[in-house]
């Protein structure tokens, strides 16, 4: 680098906006345990050497100097410094400017609003929150206890070494380093400690820190030379050695949420392949479940040595599963673009899978509020895999769960139990798919189903409009929506044992259908006496061909038009208004404008906006202008 280039460099460099608010909010941290901050200095490091020694794979020239893979703590009470040392990949300047001054992650603006929120509550009950990690900001933890941050970093296979150094206000600087104390491979991390963090300058201190959240940490830990964690993988130690403490913080590790997993998955499997897993569900939606590239999040190692977290050893729709496979058939040498094309990855791929369904079966059946709360952060990713995974559908089946018109609001009912109460006659599973639950509850379609105490199912997941559409059914019972084509209700006795009885002149009914149908035109595919009201004088609902209104809907959305196809519009010929209507059509009298009002009415039930606002409210208002005038 020319001497030019060197000033340059020197340059001071500003933090990204966000950064810069970030470690405002960091320096006047609400943190009630700020010891996290070594944590993730550590978790950082390890990092760093599961990298390199992936990268030595392919080129074992990177791991000629530096020695060992290894962390080192050092602290000095004379000047009041702690340094974090390890010997991985380290990092070049384009990399320390790209990595420590900006950050890419998503959840970034989530993570300050949450700890914005923090500060009024810390106020008032004076407790602090854990959240460093979730999103990605770790390393800016350091300046919760350090007033200045010196970032020395040498890449593996190198010459030079540079340093990155900011006091956390709003400026950096990245250049070359000079000292004779640069790591030969590798990043130290020197804290100029505050004042009010001397705490973190005692062995005792620091060594119980990294006991209690980083021993699973498979690289060794020193504290001025000695080794001050177990330096084992946990996922390879026998599940009775294991502690709960220890899975929290593993599962802290590997997913950044610090807290108790709802289910830990745990075990070694032998036979034709060979591999270990450590798989937490969390108790809680991480913030990128919805990120459009769905990508999985578990990490593969083979014979304990990182490979990648790209490998997407779980389907998509599981997702939100975190933790670890270790394999001990898979070459060493395995490059992240073989993978696909593994059939050791696609063997110990499928057979994982398997094992997660099973294991939440099996807390579904044994521990129901347990997997209420998994059900309640993860139901609608779940459902993915109905629409996706046709093989295992079966599988899913068991562990899906629905709210339904007998549910009181709860996500409890399975197919199982569905298509064990179905009614006399009943030969098919009812449901109503929507964008609301409260407003699908009340939904005039259901009025016929509740009449006859049938049950149905209230699919309200953006993914229920999708996978309803390709299902064969359960149990032989095929699936049908009670807002699409005929209600299909006249085998099926009422509740009450009465019998359904006509109430209107079907003469009379039938020429009220044609003024209707000549008075909207196009506006309707057709009208059509309902057998699904009881108590409602009309609906819409969609032609048996084609989708149900929900999925049409979502299309729309999708495609950046709002037209969707025209409804079939359905009249309660029993109910006092469509008799009244009836009357007069058989006079001779023009219904057109009730017909419009009645189209009108029936799509605002449904959520919608009439076809013309306008039209529809100077309607209504010379109706009743008629009644009040």
């Amino acid at each position: 680098m020319s001497k030019a280039d060197a000033q340059s460099a020197a340059k001071p460099k500003a933090f990204q906006a966000e950064v810069a608010k970030l470690l405002h909010l960091m320096v006047h941290s609400v943190y009630s345990e700020r010891e996290v901050f070594l944590r993730e200095l550590i978790s950082n490091a390890s990092d760093a050497c599961d990298k390199l020694r992936y990268e030595a794979l392919k080129n074992d020239k990177l791991m000629a100097e530096g020695g060992e893979l290894r962390i080192d703590i050092a602290l000095d009470k004379k000047s009041k410094t702690l340094t974090i040392t390890d010997t991985g990949i380290g990092m070049d300047a384009k990399e320390l400017t790209d990595n420590l001054g900006t950050i890419a992650r998503s959840g970034t603006q989530a993570f300050m609003e949450q700890m914005e929120g923090a500060k009024s509550k810390k106020g008032k009950d004076g407790d602090g929150v854990q959240l460093i990690g979730q999103f990605g900001v770790g390393f800016y933890s350091a300046f919760m206890i350090a007033e200045q941050v010196d970032v020395v970093s040498r890449k593996a296979g190198a010459k030079k070494a540079n340093v990155w150094s900011s006091d956390g206000g709003g400026t950096f600087t990245v250049e070359p380093y000079e000292g004779d104390d640069a790591p030969v491979r590798g990043t130290s991390i020197r804290l100029s400690l505050r004042k009010d963090a001397k705490e973190f300058l005692e062995d005792v201190r620091l060594e119980h820190v990294v006991r209690t959240y980083s021993d699973h940490v498979s690289h060794p830990i020193y504290l001025e030379g000695r080794q001050i964690n177990s330096g084992s993988a946990i996922w390879a130690r026998p599940k009775s050695e294991v502690s709960d403490e220890q899975h929290r913080e593993f599962f802290g590790h590997v997913s950044g949420v610090y807290a108790d997993p709802a289910l830990t998955i745990h075990y070694k499997a032998e036979g034709r392949h060979e591999y270990s897993v450590l798989l937490y569900v969390p108790g809680e939606k991480p913030f990128d479940l919805f990120d459009p590239e769905r990508k999985g999040r578990q990490k593969l190692y083979v014979r304990r040595v990182y490979i990648t977290d790209e490998a997407e050893m779980l389907p998509s729709y599981l997702r939100f599963v975190r933790g670890v496979i270790d394999s001990e058939d898979m070459p060493l040498n395995i490059s992240r673009e073989m993978l696909q094309d593994n059939p050791t990855v696609h063997a110990i791929r499928a057979a994982v899978t398997k094992r997660v369904l099973s294991e939440l079966k099996k807390c579904a059946d044994k521990q129901p509020d347990t997997y209420a709360k998994i059900w309640d952060a993860f139901g609608p990713v779940i459902k993915e895999g109905l629409y996706e995974d046709m093989e295992r559908r079966d599988a899913l089946y068991d562990i899906c769960r629905f709210r339904s018109t007998q549910s009181e609001g709860r996500q409890d009912v399975t197919l199982a139990g569905y298509v064990s109460r179905l009614k006399e006659n009943q030969t098919a599973i009812y449901y109503l798919t929507g964008e609301d639950a409260a407003k699908a509850e009340v939904s005039p379609q259901l009025e016929g189903y509740k009449a006859r105490g049938v049950e149905v199912l209230l699919l309200t997941d953006p993914i229920d409009a999708f996978w309803v559409r390709t299902s064969l059914g359960f149990d032989g019972k095929p699936l049908k929506s009670v807002t699409q084509g005929g209600a299909d209700l006249e085998l099926i006795p009422l509740a009450d044992g009465s019998k359904d009885e006509p109430k209107a002149d079907d003469a009379k009914t039938a020429g009220l259908l044609t003024a209707l149908k000549t008075a909207l035109g196009e506006k309707v595919h057709d009208v059509a006496k309902s057998a699904r009201l009881t108590s409602s004088p009309v609906c819409i609902v969609a032609g048996m061909q084609g989708f149900d209104r929900t999925l049409e809907k979502y299309l729309a959305r999708q495609q950046g038009h709002g037209a969707i196809s025209a409804p079939v519009l359905e009249i309660n010929p029993s109910h006092p208004l469509i008799v009244a209507l009836a009357e007069r059509a058989s006079r001779g009298d023009d219904v057109s404008e009730a017909a419009r009002l009645l189209l009108d009415q029936a799509m605002i039930v449904e959520g919608e906006a009439p076809e013309d606002v306008a039209g529809f409210a100077e309607r209504m208002s010379r109706l009743m202008s008629q009644v009040y005038g």
